[in-house]
């Protein structure tokens, strides 16, 4: 897979943040923890995805609003990774992330500190930024929440834009982000990725089986979605693009951290568009992308040959 001549992909993080990890040997509320260990990411949605991408070797360039005040962590990721840094500046910090890795429960509690916020001229000025990169066919992720400030429909309007300039928008939000972009009478994403508690709130409705999420799915894919993933965790993620239905099931991997898998996965997805692959490609590289990110700390991917060895043990199975 020789990624020689591929223009950059662009992600676009409107609200990023720092992740501070603290691991603890089992989380007590009202208790006092000692930390076995604290690490430090830049973070936020788009912005993992780049870093997994550029470890893949895909080009990608970076934008959407990063505060001044501690803008080095960012700074430092992307040299690190040959990222193009094209995020516009705010006066301010950046949003802080905390999360409590507990070692006894295996899972990982969240706690999201406010951040920066914006207006709609600082969106314009990143439309812009994103305009000036994208050619027809360019992969574009929207990722992640809204910071202060923005109304829900920001997505639903960059969508638009980018759509009209000719590139693939893929979506990761939820809630009214996401709703609002799925509503919008403009150009709907070409692709979104929600699991299957976001795809409920979207629906309205609990869906409890395969069949439930499949029916939901088509149903975006009538309403203009042209792939719809919807992340089932452990169980891989259901790919639909309209008469055709996949699952890709994750191969065993030895869990160092479940955090920022999903994001893997949206990386995978859009190296495999950038790739112009079919469905079951698509599905192959995003599931691989994931199981690789879960034997990694941090936004990060093993190297490409073992990668590619998790491809080949993806299950693609056909759903009705």
């Amino acid at each position: 897979m020789t990624k020689s001549g591929l223009k950059s992909v662009v992600t676009v993080t409107l609200n990023p943040a720092i992740d501070q990890t603290i691991t603890v040997e089992a989380l007590k509320p009202g208790s006092v923890h000692r930390a076995k260990a604290v690490r430090h990411n830049a973070g936020g949605k788009g912005v993992n995805v780049a870093s997994c991408l550029a470890d893949w070797g895909t080009p990608v360039a970076a934008a959407g609003l990063l505060g001044t005040g501690n803008a080095a962590p960012f700074e430092a990721l992307f040299q690190a990774k040959g990222i193009a840094d094209a995020f516009l500046r705010l006066p301010g910090e950046t949003r802080v992330n905390i999360k409590i890795a507990d070692l006894a429960a295996n899972d990982t509690t969240d706690i999201n500190l406010p951040g920066l916020s914006a207006d709609a001229a600082a969106v314009d000025r990143v439309r812009e930024t994103v305009l000036g990169l994208v050619e027809p066919g360019t992969p574009v992720l929207l990722a992640g929440s809204l910071p202060e400030g923005l109304p829900a429909d920001a997505y639903a309007a960059l969508t638009a834009d980018l759509a009209a300039a000719g590139a693939r928008v893929v979506l990761d939000s939820s809630g009214a982000p996401l709703a609002a972009a799925l509503a919008s009478t403009g150009a709907l994403p070409h692709c979104i990725k929600p699991n299957r508690h976001e795809l409920e709130d979207w629906a309205g409705r609990p869906l409890p089986t395969n069949a439930d999420l499949l029916d939901a799915a088509r149903d975006l894919h009538r309403r203009g979605v042209s792939v719809v993933v919807v992340s089932l965790g452990a169980d891989g993620a259901l790919f639909v693009d309209g008469a055709r239905a996949l699952q890709g099931r994750l191969p065993p991997v030895q869990a160092l951290s479940t955090v920022g898998a999903g994001d893997a996965m949206v990386a995978g997805l859009i190296a495999a568009f950038q790739q112009d692959c079919g469905l079951e490609d698509v599905a192959r590289l995003s599931v691989a992308f994931a199981a690789a990110k879960l034997g990694c700390f941090g936004p990060n991917l093993p190297d490409p040959a073992t990668v590619r060895s998790l491809v080949a043990q993806v299950a693609l199975t056909p759903i009705d």
